[in-house]
């Protein structure tokens, strides 16, 4: 390679010792930026591709889940909107016990909530989406605790809800 007639000049006038340390240095720099631009991210990239692929493979199979959980609820037939409406009276019956009432006002059902469990509210509206296909589309609640009894001062209190919940029945359309 051919040096600019400055430099050539420059390098002619070092001693030959000097021109092997130049030339050392210059391979060091050299190394180490292969090191930082190829070599050091490749291996990298190489160390976390475990772990990457790990954690890519679980949400694939929770996006499979997903996948068949909704294509079975596509699979159902078509649920009129006089059963959702008997679906989630009957739900709120035997899974709220009492803690609920409904209002309907076309498609819309108003659900309103004193001291009602949050494991049973729970509950209720993943019973209310797959068998009345129940959408809420509006929540207004509140957090309560259920006040502690002489048996079990102890304990902590059970959470609780009060509000109001907005769902959405299929139509008849």
């Amino acid at each position: 390679m051919k040096l600019p007639t400055s430099l050539q000049a420059q390098w002619d006038t070092l001693a030959p010792r000097e021109r092997s340390s130049v030339l050392a240095a210059l391979a060091l720099v050299l190394a180490a930026l292969l090191w930082w631009i190829a070599l050091g991210p490749a291996l990298q990239t190489l160390r976390a591709a475990d772990a990457q692929h790990r954690s890519l493979d679980a949400q694939l199979q929770t996006m499979r889940s997903l996948q068949a959980e909704a294509q079975a609820l596509q699979s159902q037939p078509k649920l009129s909107f006089d059963d959702a409406l008997r679906a989630v009276e009957a739900s709120v019956k035997a899974d709220l016990r009492g803690t609920a009432q409904l209002n309907t006002v076309g498609e819309r059902i108003t659900v309103s909530l004193k001291n009602t469990p949050a494991d049973a509210l729970a509950r209720w509206l993943a019973q209310v989406r797959i068998n009345a296909r129940a959408l809420p589309i509006e929540a207004r609640l509140v957090r309560s605790a259920a006040p502690a009894t002489a048996g079990n001062a102890g304990t902590p209190a059970i959470a609780s809800w009060d509000g109001s919940l907005v769902l959405v029945l299929p139509s008849n359309r």
